[in-house]
C-alpha cells in the first residue's frame, strides 16, 4: 500500500489528540492523490502543513463545513509558460481552476540564470507555487548566439552543459526542448543527449515538446527515448496529441510505443490538454530555414523572387500532407500590429485585409504577419477521439500549456482558463471517461511524483497545504475558443500553503506561493 494511503488510513480510525490548528476543514469526501477511493474526513492545517487528516478534534482558528464537497491536493500544471507571472502575480486564471503549482520552462524556453529569477519571484510574491525546467532553446541562444543550421562547437557545447548544469544547482527539476521552435529545431539528437547526460547527473527530468507530433512521431518518440536512455534520466512527452487529419486515429499505437519503452527499463509520461485544438506562433506555418538567422535574414530570402517561391511551394507541401486544403484551421489569438484580427481565422483574415480568402493570399498575409513580429494562433488540428484515448491512459497527466493570462486580452486558447475544470466536469463527471479519484491522482501526486516535488500532490499529514475544496456536481470550464475569458467555477476554497487564495470562486489577494527548487524542498 502506498504510503500517503497508509498514513491516512491509520488516521481515520483514530480520534485526534485536542490541538490548535489554523483551519479545520470538516466533514468533505477526501481524495488523497494517491487513486484510492475517496473518504469521509476532516483536514487540519497548520503552519502552512497538513497536521491531521480523520475524525479531528481541537480550536481552531478557522473552521470550515465542507460537507457534500470533494478536499483534494492542489492541481499541479506540469506545463506552463508562466515565465511572465513575475507582473501578474495572482496567476487568476490557474489557481481559479485548482492548480496551485506550476511548471515553468517548458518547450525549451525558460529564464537563463534560474537562481536569480527564483530569488526575484520571492521577493515579488506570487500566488501559486512555482518550479522550472532549464530550456534548451535558451542555452543553445545564449552559446551560440544566433539560431544557427549547424552543431555547436566544443566550446559553445561547454557553455551550453555550463548553464544546464548551473540551473540545476540552482534547483530547477529537469531539461527541457522545443525541438520545432529556433534554435532547438536544429539541434541534433547528440548534442541533446550531452545536456540531457548533465541534468540526468542531478536527477532531473527530460521534458520534451518532440520534433514531430505528426508525420514522424514515431520517430520523434524514438529520439525521446534515447535522450532519456543516455542522459541516464526520465523522459516526458508534452502535450502528447496527434496533429493533423492525416494522422488521426493513432492514439493506441502511440500509447502502446510508449508502453514498450517503459517495458524496456525507461520511465516515460506524458501529459496533455483536453481540448482538440492547440497553440503556437503563427510562424510554424512557415518553414524553419525560411526563419533561420532571424528577422533579418527571413526579409531578404522574401525579396528574393526564387526564395521566396520555394518558401511557399514548401507551405502547400505542408499542408497537402497534412490532409488540407488551406489554413482554415487557424485561428489568430493575438497579433500586436492588428488587433482587428484576432479571433478571425487565416481565411477570414486574408479576405478582411488583403480582399481576397484564396491560399495564395492566406500565405502572404501569415508572411506579412512573420515580417511585423508574429502573432499567436490557435489551431483546430486534433480529434476528439483521440484526446480521449490519450487521457484514459494511467499516465496522462493534464496540463494547460498556458502563460498567466490578462482578462480579456487577445482571443487565446481557453485551456488557460479551464483545463482542469474541464477534466473533472467533462471527463469524469458527463462522460464517466475517468474516475474521479484517478482524475485527480494524474493532476496531483503522480506529477508531483514525476517532478519530485517533495511533500506536494498529496493529502497526509506533513505534507504541503495545497488544497482544493470543490463541487463535483458543479465545477466546470465556462471559457470557450469564441469567448476565452471566463474563469472556471465550482471551486469553493483554493489553499497555497495553508492560505486561501480562492473562496467561492474568487481570490482573495493572497500571495503565498513559494519557489520549489529541486533537492532543496
Amino acid at each position: 500500500m502506498h504510503v500517503a494511503a497508509t498514513l491516512c488510513l491509520v488516521l481515520l480510525g483514530t480520534t485526534l489528540a485536542a490541538q490548535d490548528f489554523d483551519l479545520l476543514l470538516r466533514g468533505g469526501r477526501v481524495a488523497d492523490g494517491t487513486g484510492n477511493p475517496a473518504v469521509f474526513a476532516d483536514v487540519a492545517v497548520r503552519g502552512g502543513r497538513i497536521v491531521a487528516v480523520g475524525r479531528v478534534q481541537g480550536a481552531a482558528k478557522r473552521s470550515v463545513e465542507v460537507r457534500g464537497l470533494i478536499v483534494a491536493p492542489g492541481f499541479i500544471d506540469t506545463h506552463t509558460h508562466a515565465e511572465g507571472i513575475e507582473h501578474q502575480p495572482r496567476a487568476e486564471n490557474f489557481l481559479r481552476m485548482g492548480v496551485t503549482t506550476l511548471v515553468l520552462g517548458n518547450c525549451g524556453s525558460s529564464r537563463l540564470n534560474l537562481g536569480e529569477y527564483f530569488k526575484e519571484l520571492e521577493a515579488t510574491n506570487i500566488s501559486p507555487n512555482v518550479c522550472s525546467l532549464i530550456g534548451h532553446n535558451t542555452v543553445r541562444r545564449q552559446a551560440m548566439g544566433g539560431s544557427f543550421l549547424r552543431p555547436p562547437t566544443d566550446a559553445e557545447l561547454s557553455i551550453m552543459k555550463g548553464h544546464v548544469a548551473q540551473a540545476m544547482k540552482d534547483g530547477a527539476v529537469g531539461l527541457a526542448t522545443g525541438l520545432i521552435y529556433l534554435p532547438g529545431t536544429f539541434s541534433k539528437t547528440e548534442e541533446i543527449v550531452e545536456l540531457a547526460k548533465v541534468a540526468g547527473t542531478h536527477g532531473g527530468i527530460y521534458a520534451s515538446h518532440m520534433r514531430s507530433e505528426g508525420e514522424n512521431i514515431f520517430k520523434a518518440l524514438d529520439e525521446l527515448f534515447r535522450i532519456a536512455r543516455e542522459g541516464g534520466m526520465r523522459g516526458h512527452v508534452s502535450h502528447i496529441k496527434l496533429s493533423g487529419k492525416s494522422h488521426w486515429g493513432q492514439a493506441e499505437q502511440v500509447l502502446a510505443t510508449i508502453e514498450q519503452a517503459r517495458a524496456s527499463g525507461l520511465d516515460i509520461t506524458q501529459d496533455q490538454y483536453v481540448y482538440p485544438a492547440s497553440s503556437t506562433g503563427l510562424s510554424q506555418l512557415i518553414p524553419d530555414n525560411a526563419r533561420e538567422g532571424g528577422p533579418e535574414k527571413f526579409r531578404e530570402r522574401l525579396n528574393d523572387s526564387a526564395e521566396k517561391a520555394a518558401i511557399v511551394s514548401r507551405m502547400q507541401e505542408s499542408l497537402r500532407k497534412q490532409g488540407r486544403e488551406d489554413y482554415t484551421y487557424a485561428v489568430i489569438a493575438s497579433y500586436a500590429k492588428d488587433k482587428s484580427l484576432n479571433g478571425l481565422n487565416v481565411a477570414e483574415a486574408a479576405k478582411r485585409k488583403r480582399g481576397a480568402d484564396s491560399l495564395a493570399e492566406q500565405i502572404e498575409l501569415l508572411l506579412e504577419i512573420e515580417r511585423n513580429g508574429g502573432a499567436s494562433a490557435v489551431f483546430h488540428n486534433m480529434s476528439e477521439a483521440d484526446l480521449r484515448a490519450l487521457a484514459s491512459h494511467p499516465n496522462t497527466m493534464f496540463a494547460s500549456d498556458s502563460g498567466v493570462r490578462k482578462f480579456g486580452e487577445g482571443v487565446p486558447h481557453p485551456r488557460g482558463y479551464g483545463n482542469n475544470a474541464r477534466v473533472l466536469g467533462q471527463y469524469v463527471r458527463e462522460l464517466r471517461l475517468l474516475r474521479l479519484e484517478d482524475a485527480i491522482r494524474r493532476m496531483t501526486l503522480l506529477p508531483a511524483t514525476t517532478f519530485q516535488l517533495k511533500d506536494r500532490g498529496v493529502v497526509r499529514v506533513g505534507a504541503w497545504a495545497d488544497l482544493v475544496v470543490f463541487d463535483p456536481a458543479k465545477v466546470t470550464d465556462k471559457a470557450t475558443f469564441k469567448e476565452p475569458h471566463q474563469y472556471a467555477e465550482g471551486f469553493r476554497l483554493v489553499l497555497v500553503n495553508g492560505v486561501p487564495v480562492i473562496e467561492a470562486d474568487q481570490h482573495t489577494g493572497a500571495r503565498p506561493g513559494q519557489v520549489i527548487r529541486m533537492n532543496r524542498q
